[in-house]
């Protein structure tokens, strides 16, 4: 049987990873791909996902599914976060291990290094300091999961890795101004004042701290990819290398969404900067053959219009 006609199961494919995932394994002509809605199955429950798994037999498992949010909402809902991110994650990887899934693929988050870690960020400096504040919680369930998949494979021999996204951004995102991350929070800001006369953009902090941002296709490409490589390392940075201040993004959009007018940024220091920078370092990933193909311009103008569609769609944003 062809890798293509494996059994996949796609946790979490209602999400904004876990939905590029699936439209990424649709267009390679990937003829089995398992989805549950969250309605049908709740991660969090162990028997309901034993169910699943035994029902289903996936060969192969990709865990997008996650509970996450922006600097806000990470702050103030911390038992949530790693709560429910530790149920999710927990279940699913020991399950896998239970019905010898060939491969599994564990997505984390850049949040894991530590808040001042040396810049760019190796995938060897995992514990290496302390953690940024406003979302360790959410942080320390991540590594969690890590050490989860670097534990089963020592143990039991299995063959589960862990792939570490930067800032991820792209259709089907979350564009609330107080609990999505940076970029969808401030397409919409943007979006917001486009008609104004005189615009002004509210900035959270003082619009210094540097991002590394990744297309969410870019990361799809990379678990489909990593699925079917064999790799000597469980743990692996996904991302351009590349890292702007959040003032250099707010331009770019500004130009993208109201070209033609000349908008003045404010800055509210009362709210956090999060780590001041934070870019990750890829060269393992290009060692294996991986590396980002999406234009970071393009990409934006793409998700705006997907914005844009969303907004048309629900009425709600």
């Amino acid at each position: 049987m062809t890798f293509k006609n494996k059994k996949i199961f796609v946790a979490g494919h209602k999400g904004l990873v876990g939905s590029a995932i699936v439209r990424a394994l649709q267009k390679r002509n990937f003829k089995k791909i398992l989805t549950i809605e969250k309605s049908k199955l709740d991660l969090k429950n162990q028997p309901g996902v034993q169910k699943f798994f035994k029902k289903n037999r996936p060969d192969y498992v990709i865990i997008a599914a996650a509970k996450v949010g922006g600097i806000l909402s990470n702050n103030k809902y911390k038992a949530d976060f790693i709560y429910e991110n530790l149920s999710i994650q927990n279940n699913l990887i020991h399950l896998a291990y239970l019905y010898k899934v060939k491969k599994l693929i564990f997505l984390g988050s850049s949040c894991v290094y530590p808040k001042l870690c040396k810049q760019p960020i190796k995938e060897k400096f995992l514990l290496s300091g302390k953690l940024e504040e406003t979302n360790d919680a959410y942080a320390i369930a991540k590594i969690a999961g890590i050490k989860m998949c670097e534990s089963y494979n020592l143990q039991y021999n299995t063959n589960f890795i862990s792939l570490m996204p930067t800032n991820t951004f792209g259709p089907n995102d979350k564009y609330n101004t107080l609990n999505s991350h940076f970029l969808p929070a401030l397409i919409k800001k943007v979006h917001k004042i486009r008609n104004h006369n005189k615009p002004k953009l509210l900035i959270w902090g003082n619009g210094k701290a540097k991002r590394e941002l990744i297309y969410v296709d870019d990361i799809a490409d990379a678990c489909i990819y990593f699925l079917n490589k064999r790799t000597k390392h469980s743990l692996i940075n996904i991302g351009t290398g590349k890292d702007f201040t959040i003032n250099y993004y707010a331009k770019l959009l500004t130009k993208i969404v109201c070209p033609k007018k000349k908008v003045e940024f404010i800055y509210d220091n009362s709210k956090p900067n999060g780590t001041p920078r934070k870019v990750l370092n890829v060269g393992l990933a290009k060692s294996y053959g991986w590396k980002s193909k999406h234009n970071l311009t393009n990409a934006l103008e793409f998700t705006y219009k997907d914005f844009i569609k969303n907004k048309i769609k629900t009425s709600k944003i």
